[in-house]
């Protein structure tokens, strides 16, 4: 009896909904192929038509988002990553993805997997990576769970980005017990290259051949674009194929056999094979560029036998690109990847029209318009219900004046600074490289954002992320444009101009009405942040279903990367305090506010608060403040107020070079409110005092309030005249409490 072909192996509603889709996506794909799609093309679009892939829960509110401003250089969506213009011929590649689930599951390979996968991003455009950043959620840090979590997480990264010789130069992690279950993984990297050399992700040209480039095709990562797609559950733990396998020594040689190709100019276009492997590659390629391709995947190199049609397909193996190639210049580009050692096979043809035609072995397995598969094609597009929780109404009800006053300071002090979100995560970044290439300039002058050397110019590029999860959950809107303008504060509190934005939107099932309102009302407050600080939005990542069965969703996290110029090196601007008797002066507005504070939130156990005070056009007027005067060259230090209030921006400054510090706290403030406070729109900065009378003259001209709270003194912690100890004693507590907690 012969074997059923491939093509006849046709499917039903209850194999699509096996696969992911709604029975009404079901049938728009027999209303699209004419057809009952077989297994392989239903298979197909079971990845595509992934949110991961798709956003078709998304899409609407990703589009309101701002895209436009002076250095863009392409717009979000059209290209691997955002591209703006850094001036001196140059472009800055960047952007920052989730690899959330399959970190959940394997977190070593999970972390080191999207480490490797965001900086193929980078280098497909013809870029060369200089810096990875990274943003990291987890649970109970006193649980096994979150130590077997974190330690897996941070190896892989450490690892992966170790070995591909990319230095890791900053990044965040947060706890909470909403990520438990589910943490965050979030991985940016930043390239540069020549303006107007940059390669598209596309596809044209009748005839011209498609090569398939790097490692060897395997069953790990097989539909893991659908798997990222739906919740957490027991059950999950039977997906662990869906997780990748890494190589970072393999990406390294791609990296370098990928830009070698692109400088012969006999490249068309390329594209990593991320999310949903061979499948998305020939899809969008196709739909971008407006032609189709004849693949054949018995051509496809493979690291097991007998993998079937739609394994080949889908499948997530890292290390590997997809390459349309000029016709006649297949041997130039052979040559090059021979040299490398790697793998470069054709296993396809341009075509005209826009069809994709899947061969196996002779047999046509699938035949699907490439433009029925994409975001900004034919894949579906929702718009969900929204609903606000009760909760939000009933945090609105807090009264400060139920919170007690303090008498006794220092046990909040100690709090703090030991408490994980604001302890040092030297466990963590001393187990990654930030030095290879010998371009961080922010390893021994600790500053807000990192800074990095742009070779061969007199600039430097700023990066930063940064979401507090917690103020996000308290209010979505006004969270997420705190998320934004932190970023860009920390940018120039270090000596940076805001340039633009990568974002990573990680939130939960978008198909509960709360969680959606949450999603929508991030998207609202990024868009106001962004259009005020002139920092449109150049592309990045969702990822929903950061959710549990037994434990619910995740605080919401969307994530803000983001990058800024520094026009002159000579602005690189340090936070820690500089010389005895140096002015500390605090401006922005100070007012009595606790709300969603780290103080309120774990000290007193109070949950459910509104967002902190934020005022967008006070954040605005500061940021435009600070940046005037470190160009003036009368700051000698900046660091932003944020985490732990101005108590722990104090100590933060304090804390590098052990010099203390004697302030007086606003009479007219709570003395919890002045001190531990998360009011947003402040920043330290120290003066010497010869430039007093310059720096005073500049503020008054600006606007923003201010006050001389203090002076640089010794090494001790003097606030409105008590003495709560050295900051050598603090600083022990704060070195060593996470080091404590997971060895």
């Amino acid at each position: 009896m012969a074997a059923t072909l491939y093509k006849d192996q046709l499917t039903d509603v209850e194999t699509a909904k096996k696969l992911g889709l709604l029975p009404e996506e079901f049938e728009k794909i027999k209303s699209t192929l004419g057809r009952v799609p077989n297994f392989t093309e239903l298979s197909i679009y079971s990845v595509m038509w992934s949110e991961h892939c798709s956003y078709k829960n998304s899409i609407t509110w990703l589009k309101t988002l701002p895209k436009e401003g002076p250095h863009m250089l392409a717009k979000a969506g059209e290209e691997n990553a955002g591209l703006v213009d850094i001036g001196d011929g140059l472009a800055c590649a960047f952007k920052i993805e989730s690899h959330n689930h399959p970190s959940a599951l394997e977190p070593y390979q999970g972390a080191a997997t999207g480490v490797g996968g965001i900086n193929r991003d980078i280098f497909t455009m013809g870029a060369r990576p200089i810096a990875q950043l990274n943003s990291l959620r987890f649970g109970d840090i006193n649980s096994e769970k979150t130590k077997w979590l974190i330690k897996g997480v941070v190896k892989g990264i450490g690892d992966y980005g170790n070995a591909f010789g990319i230095p890791t130069v900053g990044g965040e992690v947060f706890f909470d017990d909403s990520f438990n279950v589910n943490p965050l993984v979030n991985a940016m990297s930043v390239g540069i290259m020549n303006k107007g050399e940059s390669v598209s992700a596309t596809s044209y040209g009748e005839g011209n051949p498609v090569f398939i480039v790097g490692s060897s095709t395997g069953k790990d990562g097989i539909a893991g674009a659908a798997f990222a797609s739906k919740d957490l559950t027991e059950e999950s733990a039977k997906d662990l194929p869906a997780v990748q396998v890494g190589d970072p020594f393999q990406e390294k040689l791609l990296l370098e056999a990928s830009l070698e190709i692109i400088k012969t100019g006999a490249v068309i276009g390329m594209q990593d094979m991320g999310a949903a492997g061979i499948t998305c590659s020939t899809s969008e390629m196709s739909a971008k560029g407006e032609h189709g391709m004849e693949v054949w995947l018995d051509k496809v190199p493979t690291r097991q036998a007998g993998m079937h049609p739609f394994e080949i397909l889908l499948s997530e193996s890292q290390e590997r690109m997809l390459v349309v190639v000029k016709k006649g210049r297949e041997e130039e580009v052979k040559k090059i990847f021979d040299k490398w050692d790697l793998n470069c096979v054709q296993i396809a043809v341009v075509t005209k029209g826009d069809r994709l035609k899947y061969f196996y072995h002779g047999e046509l397995v699938a035949d699907v318009p490439a433009v029925s598969l994409v975001l900004g094609g034919d894949a579906p597009v929702y718009e969900r219900e929204y609903k606000e929780p009760a909760s939000y109404a009933e945090s609105k009800k807090f009264d400060m004046s139920s919170v007690k006053d303090l008498t006794d300071l220092k046990p909040v002090m100690l709090h703090l600074v030991a408490h994980p979100n604001i302890a040092s995560k030297r466990w963590i970044f001393n187990q990654y490289d930030s030095m290879v290439g010998t371009i961080n300039m922010s390893t021994n002058s600790p500053s807000d954002a990192a800074i990095v050397n742009v070779k061969g110019t007199k600039k430097a590029l700023a990066m930063s992320v940064d979401c507090n999860s917690r103020y996000v959950n308290a209010d979505p809107e006004v969270g997420c444009s705190i998320a934004v303008c932190e970023a860009a504060r920390n940018i120039v509190c270090s000596g940076g101009i805001p340039s633009a934005v990568t974002n990573c939107l990680n939130f939960g099932n978008p198909y509960n009405p709360e969680v959606y309102w949450q999603f929508v009302g991030a998207i609202k407050g990024m868009s106001a942040a962004c259009l005020k600080l002139e920092t449109p939005v150049t592309g990045g990542n969702v990822s929903f279903y950061n959710q549990s069965s037994y434990e619910g969703p995740v605080f919401p996290t969307p994530t803000i990367g983001m990058i800024g110029i520094l026009e002159d090196k000579k602005y690189q601007t340090s936070l820690n305090f500089k010389n005895e008797g140096d002015l500390i002066y605090l401006l922005g507005k100070q007012v009595n506010d606790i709300a969603s504070s780290e103080y309120l939130f774990s000290y007193h156990k109070l949950k459910n608060t509104p967002a902190p005070y934020f005022n967008l056009d006070e954040e605005h007027a500061l940021q435009k403040a600070v940046a005037a005067l470190i160009r003036k060259g009368v700051v000698n230090s900046a660091h932003d107020v944020s985490d732990g209030g101005l108590f722990i921006t104090l100590f933060e400054s304090a804390l590098h070079g052990e010099k203390g510090f004697e302030v007086k706290t606003n009479v007219g403030l709570r003395k919890d409110a002045c001190l531990f406070g998360e009011a947003q729109s402040r920043a330290v900065l120290s003066v010497s005092k010869t430039n007093q009378n310059n720096f005073e003259a500049a503020l008054k001209d600006m606007g923003v309030p201010f006050e001389n709270i203090g002076t640089v003194k010794g090494n001790s912690i003097v606030i409105d005249g008590t003495n709560y100890g050295n900051v050598t004693e603090f600083a022990t507590l704060y070195n060593t409490s996470i080091e404590n907690k997971l060895n």
